[in-house]
């Protein structure tokens, strides 16, 4: 009696699923989707809005201000808030511009580089006490900036810095967030092998940094420098308890100075709103120039 073999199609077990099973995974798969995308428009509504309603508003004068909706343009009024602002207390505001741009790009360049330097001096080179000393970087990273405010103050006076641009300057040159993302950097972007090969040839270690590594981290270094530059350009209590000359003053001290007026002298509402608009566009310049190395630099170690 001879036996017969059925050979039988393999079935996946994808097709082994039943129809319930396949349409709960679809679900799944279209809710994950879906929360995802609605917390990534959330947030770029919760950036863009106001940036969107600040371009509305500077287009208003005074009445406008107060008497239109809040997303429709007014009477075109742009270029006389911005002739007003010119004039504003003798021309003032555009000395605070550039006051911002020598505190925040001395910042983003001199401290950023300072940062790059310390996070590959963390990364490539053994010596004692290495992750104390780093452990200490980190803790600095986790206390806010308005709490060394008054202790800053307290050393620029014994040095007399106060009232000066240097009670502003020196401080921005410590940034602990920016040598913990340098060493992050270093290990991402410099092999140790490259630099063997710079040493082997002769190189020592301040020119390995300025031939080898600091080239190969010139995304880290601009990521580095955008954050500094934010975060410096954004700065308020530092410089309103450092600073009592107008002349010295960073635009974002000089705008609250001239909201301080608002309620008495309701004139000085236009001229805050289009201060704060114009000073936005040297940050929007900084991210369209840079905004090649800023992606990569955040893809720093994704892919290894």
């Amino acid at each position: 009696m001879s036996t017969e073999t059925i050979l039988r199609p393999k079935v996946s077990r994808r097709q082994q699923e039943s129809p319930h099973q396949m349409g709960s995974k679809r679900d799944g798969g279209f809710a994950s989707k879906f929360t995802v995308n609605g917390l990534l428009v959330l947030g770029c509504a919760y950036m863009v809005i106001p940036v969107v309603w600040l371009l509305f508003a500077s287009t208003k004068n005074t009445a406008d201000l107060y008497g239109t909706s809040a997303f429709a343009f007014g009477d075109f009024a742009l270029f006389d808030n911005i002739a007003n602002v010119a004039r504003q207390d003798g021309g003032v505001f555009f000395r605070w511009m550039a006051n911002s741009i020598i505190y925040a790009g001395f910042g983003a360049v001199l401290g950023g580089l300072i940062a790059v330097m310390a996070g590959y001096a963390f990364d490539k080179f053994n010596f004692r006490w290495k992750e104390s000393f780093f452990g200490v970087v980190l803790v600095g990273v986790l206390v806010p900036n308005t709490a060394t405010v008054l202790p800053m103050y307290l050393l620029a006076s014994e040095v007399g810095l106060t009232n000066t641009m240097w009670a502003v300057l020196i401080p921005v040159l410590c940034n602990p967030f920016g040598v913990y993302l340098a060493r992050v950097y270093s290990a991402g972007y410099i092999p140790a092998e490259t630099l063997e090969a710079a040493r082997v040839d002769g190189a020592g270690p301040v020119r390995s940094f300025f031939s080898i590594g600091l080239p190969m981290m010139v995304p880290g270094f601009v990521t580095i420098g955008l954050f500094q530059f934010v975060g410096v350009w954004n700065n308020f209590m530092l410089p309103l308890v450092m600073l009592q000359n107008q002349q010295l003053l960073p635009v974002s001290v000089g705008i609250s100075i001239w909201q301080g007026h608002t309620v008495q002298l309701p004139d000085y509402a236009p001229l805050v709103i289009t201060g704060s608009f114009l000073s936005i566009i040297p940050l929007l310049i900084a991210f369209i120039m840079l905004q090649r190395f800023w992606k990569s630099g955040l893809t720093a170690g994704s892919v290894k």
